[in-house]
């Protein structure tokens, strides 16, 4: 596989699949964070996809991008939301994705598009969700907005999904590749420290419900032993045994770790 980019899904991506695929090119690289409102990281992503399809028209690639399945494309519903669902984007991160998703369509290069949801795992970013909700519960204080959610997604649930669906050929699709298990941020933050034995200051700000649903019915269609091995209620727990010991040695933390 080509992989385009330096980052945590590109570094996952060389880790778990190194020469494998060699008639795929993934775009890992690009615009990171939702919040992003800098045109000029929006344009460096555009022309980078522009140019990678060029490139995949002329060598015969197939391409593989990563879009988003979060609130910034789908918004907050009480029904998980389709990829065949008309959607209108919250804010200029999903219109961004939403118009590369159609550029990538209708170039007439051979693709897989994959919607995802907040990806957590080694590599991972200080400033996305999970590293910085354990820097900050370990430093004492952590900001708690109250009904917030967030589709956690194992890398390794992620890699294994790619892995299928690239053995079996899938192309020309859009598929939401996400847990199907929206938690709230206030439990993710009571598992933390619990684990971690601290108990930090909590800055509430109010709010009702915020949940973000993606359907994963397409994912488990196309890959039908995805998450087989963990319940749902049991897929949080999961995720911070594996990766809580490696976000507290990244945060610089000496402290231990002796479970929940």
């Amino acid at each position: 596989m080509r992989i385009i980019g330096e980052g945590f899904l590109a570094r996952n991506l060389t880790d778990t699949f190194g020469d494998r695929f060699p008639d795929w090119t993934a775009i890992a690289s690009g615009v990171s964070s939702t919040s992003t409102t800098t045109a000029a990281e929006y344009g460096r992503e555009a022309r980078l996809v522009q140019d990678v399809l060029a490139e995949c028209l002329r060598d015969g690639q197939r391409l593989l991008f990563f879009s988003t399945a979060s609130f910034a494309m789908y918004g907050f519903s009480e029904r998980a939301a389709a990829e065949t669902d008309p959607v209108r984007p919250v804010n200029e991160y999903g219109r961004h994705k939403l118009a590369l998703e159609g550029a990538v369509r209708s170039s007439g290069a051979a693709h897989l598009v994959l919607r995802l949801s907040h990806v957590v795992g080694r590599h991972q970013r200080a400033h996305q969700l999970l590293p910085t909700l354990v820097r900050n519960v370990l430093a004492g204080e952590v900001t708690v907005h109250e009904g917030a959610h967030r589709d956690l997604l194992d890398v390794a649930d992620l890699m294994h999904a790619v892995w299928r669906l690239l053995t079996d050929g899938v192309t020309g699709e859009v598929v939401n590749v996400a847990s199907g298990v929206p938690q709230p941020v206030e439990a993710v933050v009571a598992a933390i420290e619990r684990r971690l034995r601290v108990t930090a200051r909590h800055v509430r700000h109010p709010g009702s419900a915020a949940v973000t649903r993606a359907s994963v019915d397409r994912l488990r269609t196309l890959v039908p032993d995805f998450r087989a091995g963990i319940a749902d209620a049991d897929y949080l727990d999961a995720l911070l045994d594996a990766y809580l010991p490696y976000y507290a040695a990244q945060s610089g933390a000496l402290v231990p770790l002796p479970g929940r």
